[in-house]
């Protein structure tokens, strides 16, 4: 959804924004794994982030590692839909702040579309300062502000957390010498990079049901570049981060579900909406 519509400003798309985010986060949880393997995290290790972060998390793996018979790969399901679970009210706050930007540019729409008619044929600094006062009167008497419409503060939130948690799977050094199902988890796998790919490819072709035409092509590059990169650094670093991430993407298939199913009447209403607004735009 574009959420600045004028002619002489550019459009923030959300969309770009969640893919450039991905991008980074998928670019920082598979970064520099040679360096942070040789740096066991303990109850000593030094920095803050590493001490109320990290380190509490790799207490927790070992706790749950301990709980189910010194196995890792449990405990490494485990925290992942804890963390998953601990940060559901957060993405359920994205969904409903997206439901209700989606829901104001509906009514948004026939006023700014005028505005730009009017406009149109005006081009000197004058008429552009006049139509971005029109314009953040329009806003203001709808209260939507572009900025926090975005809802991408939730994601912020959710970064320093699985980055946490990634760093914690990755220096905890008793990990690496276990098994779980077919794979040790201290070293690579050929089978378990495809079933992350193929997990996180099914959630974001999931997520685009009940979108607009529009916005499925907007969004069809991060679902394709996600899978790829996921699958990608699945198979140069060891087992244990391919299944986190596949144990993250199950949960947020789930998540996915959950969440149509808990709005499918809000957004019925507004396709509805929608549809009478483009069947009569004045």
């Amino acid at each position: 959804m574009e959420l600045v519509i004028n002619r002489f400003t550019r459009p923030i798309n959300k969309s770009v924004l969640i893919l450039l985010m991905g991008i980074t986060l998928i670019a920082l949880l598979s970064g520099c794994n040679q360096t942070a393997m040789m740096d066991p995290i303990d109850a000593e290790t030094t920095g803050l982030f590493n001490h109320y972060v990290i380190y509490p998390f790799s207490f927790m793996l070992t706790f749950f590692a301990d709980l189910f018979g010194g196995n890792y790969g449990w405990s490494i399901v485990m925290m992942t839909v804890l963390i998953r679970t601990a940060l559901m009210p957060l993405m359920l706050k994205q969904q409903k702040t997206q439901l209700n930007t989606k829901e104001k540019m509906i009514y948004l729409q026939p006023e700014l579309t005028a505005l730009n008619e009017k406009y149109k044929e005006k081009k000197e600094q004058e008429d552009k300062q006049a139509m971005q006062k029109e314009m953040m009167a329009i806003y203001s008497k709808h209260q939507f502000n572009p900025l926090t419409s975005v809802g991408c503060l939730p994601m912020l939130i959710q970064l320093p957390i699985l980055i946490g948690f990634y760093q914690a799977i990755m220096r905890t050094p008793e990990i690496a010498e276990h098994q779980f199902l077919w794979f040790s988890l201290g070293e690579t796998d050929l089978i378990l990079p495809l079933v992350a790919a193929l997990v996180y490819f099914l959630q974001f072709r999931l997520s685009m049901f009940g979108m607009e035409e529009k916005q499925q092509k907007q969004m069809a590059m991060f679902g394709y570049i996600t899978p790829v990169m996921m699958g990608g650094f699945s198979f140069v670093v060891s087992a244990a981060l391919p299944l986190y991430w596949t144990v993250g993407g199950l949960f947020l298939i789930v998540q996915t579900l959950t969440f149509k199913w808990l709005f499918r009447e809000r957004n019925a209403k507004l396709r509805t909406l929608a549809e009478e607004q483009a069947a009569n735009p004045s």
